[in-house]
């Protein structure tokens, strides 16, 4: 065949995109499984920073404070009522619910002991100005104050948005605050640019007024949101 000629063009790259094609897929499969290792390690991590642990932490440091710290990933429901139980240092119930599942009801909730005191963390889900963001809750035995909060998002403005994420100054803000009012019916935790309440609120950050909006209503959500898990946080 011509190498000037048009059908040898034509079928040369037809070759060449489908030996690439088939080189990229076999990457891919090959990195998959470290890939998801790694993702489960960040998802872990984001949960352990919730529960004030140390940000610098090693991975093997994260994963044998994990076994120390979790003491089941249980599924429970709007109820309240555990619909699956997880495991000690779980990662096979809970753990693998994501956003869409929390909106179709179905909660995941980590039971944890820190300092030999029961803490519960909950997973949010909202959006902030430029895209998703998520945070994880960490409530202290009383159910009722927050011991501790992690969160992150996907696209926030850098110095802005994005210090919702960024400041671990800012996260600390939330530590003590309440989550109810006297009825303990509905999440009164927010950010605002004004407080009126110190006990539940947390100022917002300069400039990011409407993914602070977004951290709220991760809150007040009754899918996706803390709101969800009302009735769980007011069982005995």
């Amino acid at each position: 065949m011509k190498t000037n000629s048009n059908s040898y063009t034509i079928i040369y790259s037809v070759i060449l995109v489908v030996v690439v094609a088939f080189l990229l897929a076999f990457v891919s499969q090959t990195l998959k499984p470290a890939q998801d290792v790694n993702v489960q390690l960040d998802h872990q991590k984001q949960i352990l920073f919730a529960l004030n642990q140390d940000r610098n932490m090693t991975n093997e440091e994260a994963l044998k404070l994990w076994d120390e710290i979790v003491i089941a990933d249980d599924i429970i429901d709007a109820s309240g009522k555990v619909v699956q139980a997880g495991d000690k240092s779980g990662v096979k119930a809970g753990f693998l619910l994501n956003s869409k599942d929390a909106k179709a009801g179905k909660l995941a909730l980590f039971r944890c002991k820190v300092d030999g005191k029961e803490k519960y963390v909950i997973p949010t889900y909202g959006n902030g100005l430029w895209g998703p963001i998520n945070g994880f809750i960490a409530i202290n035995e009383d159910k009722s104050t927050i011991f501790g909060v992690y969160f992150n998002h996907e696209s926030e403005t850098a110095g802005l948005g994005a210090e919702i994420k960024d400041s671990k100054a800012w996260q600390d803000l939330f530590k003590g605050k309440q989550l109810f009012g006297a009825d303990r019916k509905q999440i009164i935790l927010s950010v605002a640019k004004k407080i009126e309440n110190p006990q539940s609120q947390v100022d917002c950050v300069s400039g990011a007024t409407l993914t602070c909006n977004g951290v709220t209503d991760m809150f007040r959500l009754e899918k996706g949101g803390l709101q969800a898990y009302v009735n769980f946080l007011n069982q005995k």
